[in-house]
Protein backbone atom coordinates (compact mmCIF):
# COMPACT_ATOMS: atom_id res chain seq x y z
CA UNK A 1 0.00 0.00 0.00
CA UNK A 2 1.43 3.51 -0.76
CA UNK A 3 2.15 5.51 1.60
CA UNK A 4 -0.31 8.48 2.44
CA UNK A 5 0.45 11.92 3.88
CA UNK A 6 -2.05 13.88 5.71
CA UNK A 7 -1.37 16.83 3.13
CA UNK A 8 -3.28 14.84 0.35
CA UNK A 9 -6.63 14.85 1.78
CA UNK A 10 -6.65 19.12 2.03
CA UNK A 11 -8.45 20.42 -0.79
CA UNK A 12 -6.66 23.62 -1.24
CA UNK A 13 -2.91 21.32 -1.82
CA UNK A 14 -5.21 19.25 -4.35
CA UNK A 15 -6.41 21.99 -6.12
CA UNK A 16 -2.63 23.80 -5.59
CA UNK A 17 -1.71 20.81 -7.92
CA UNK A 18 -3.98 21.25 -10.46
CA UNK A 19 -3.19 25.31 -10.57
CA UNK A 20 0.74 24.32 -11.23
CA UNK A 21 -0.16 21.08 -13.87
CA UNK A 22 -2.27 24.22 -15.31
CA UNK A 23 0.43 26.93 -15.48
CA UNK A 24 2.80 24.29 -16.96
CA UNK A 25 0.63 23.40 -19.97
CA UNK A 26 0.06 27.17 -20.44
CA UNK A 27 3.71 28.46 -20.13
CA UNK A 28 4.55 25.53 -22.50
CA UNK A 29 3.34 27.71 -25.42
CA UNK A 30 5.16 30.93 -24.37
CA UNK A 31 8.14 31.79 -26.84
CA UNK A 32 11.08 30.17 -26.03
CA UNK A 33 12.93 33.82 -25.26
CA UNK A 34 10.77 33.45 -21.98
CA UNK A 35 12.20 30.10 -20.99
CA UNK A 36 14.61 31.54 -18.63
CA UNK A 37 11.92 34.61 -17.81
CA UNK A 38 8.47 34.79 -17.23
CA UNK A 39 8.09 30.67 -17.97
CA UNK A 40 10.19 29.93 -15.03
CA UNK A 41 8.91 32.30 -12.71
CA UNK A 42 5.29 31.08 -13.30
CA UNK A 43 6.58 27.51 -12.98
CA UNK A 44 8.50 28.16 -9.98
CA UNK A 45 5.83 30.80 -8.15
CA UNK A 46 3.09 27.38 -9.26
CA UNK A 47 4.63 25.35 -7.74
CA UNK A 48 5.38 26.48 -4.57
CA UNK A 49 1.69 26.63 -3.44
CA UNK A 50 1.75 22.84 -2.82
CA UNK A 51 5.45 22.47 -1.68
CA UNK A 52 4.29 25.15 1.26
CA UNK A 53 1.48 23.61 2.26
CA UNK A 54 3.15 20.61 2.47
CA UNK A 55 5.99 21.29 4.20
CA UNK A 56 4.09 23.04 6.11
CA UNK A 57 1.64 20.40 7.31
CA UNK A 58 5.03 18.73 8.70
CA UNK A 59 6.01 21.26 11.14
CA UNK A 60 4.77 20.50 15.06
CA UNK A 61 3.42 23.94 15.89
CA UNK A 62 0.86 25.96 14.20
CA UNK A 63 3.11 29.37 14.45
CA UNK A 64 5.36 26.98 12.11
CA UNK A 65 2.96 25.63 9.91
CA UNK A 66 0.35 29.58 9.61
CA UNK A 67 3.98 30.66 8.50
CA UNK A 68 4.11 28.23 5.07
CA UNK A 69 0.43 28.82 4.10
CA UNK A 70 1.36 32.16 4.34
CA UNK A 71 4.50 31.62 1.81
CA UNK A 72 1.94 29.93 0.10
CA UNK A 73 -0.60 32.60 -0.24
CA UNK A 74 2.79 34.74 -1.29
CA UNK A 75 3.14 32.63 -4.36
CA UNK A 76 -0.55 32.76 -5.27
CA UNK A 77 -0.05 36.53 -5.53
CA UNK A 78 3.27 35.96 -7.47
CA UNK A 79 1.43 34.29 -10.40
CA UNK A 80 -1.22 36.97 -10.47
CA UNK A 81 1.29 39.26 -10.66
CA UNK A 82 3.14 37.46 -13.65
CA UNK A 83 -0.16 36.29 -15.20
CA UNK A 84 -1.15 40.22 -15.62
CA UNK A 85 2.23 41.11 -17.28
CA UNK A 86 2.09 37.77 -19.34
CA UNK A 87 -1.62 39.47 -20.35
CA UNK A 88 -0.27 42.57 -21.12
CA UNK A 89 2.34 41.15 -23.64
CA UNK A 90 -0.36 39.08 -25.42
CA UNK A 91 1.29 35.66 -24.44
CA UNK A 92 -1.84 34.51 -22.98
CA UNK A 93 -5.50 35.13 -24.10
CA UNK A 94 -8.52 36.62 -21.98
CA UNK A 95 -9.93 33.40 -21.34
CA UNK A 96 -6.59 31.93 -19.94
CA UNK A 97 -6.16 35.26 -17.59
CA UNK A 98 -9.68 35.06 -16.63
CA UNK A 99 -9.66 31.11 -15.93
CA UNK A 100 -6.57 31.06 -14.10
CA UNK A 101 -6.70 34.27 -12.21
CA UNK A 102 -10.19 32.83 -10.98
CA UNK A 103 -8.27 29.20 -9.91
CA UNK A 104 -5.60 32.06 -7.82
CA UNK A 105 -8.49 33.49 -6.07
CA UNK A 106 -10.01 30.73 -5.38
CA UNK A 107 -6.80 28.98 -3.60
CA UNK A 108 -6.26 31.95 -1.76
CA UNK A 109 -9.42 32.31 -0.08
CA UNK A 110 -9.10 28.47 0.42
CA UNK A 111 -5.15 29.49 1.87
CA UNK A 112 -6.92 32.25 4.28
CA UNK A 113 -9.57 29.81 5.55
CA UNK A 114 -6.17 27.06 6.24
CA UNK A 115 -4.34 29.69 8.07
CA UNK A 116 -7.50 30.91 9.93
CA UNK A 117 -8.25 27.21 10.99
CA UNK A 118 -4.38 26.53 11.89
CA UNK A 119 -4.74 29.41 14.27
CA UNK A 120 -7.58 29.00 16.14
Amino acid sequence: MAVRFKFYDLDVWQKSITFANDIYTLTSRYPDAEKFGLTNQLRRASVSVSSNIAEGSSRTSSKEYSRFVEIAYGSVMEVVSQLCISFKLSYIQRTDFDKLTLAADELAKMLSGLRKSITK
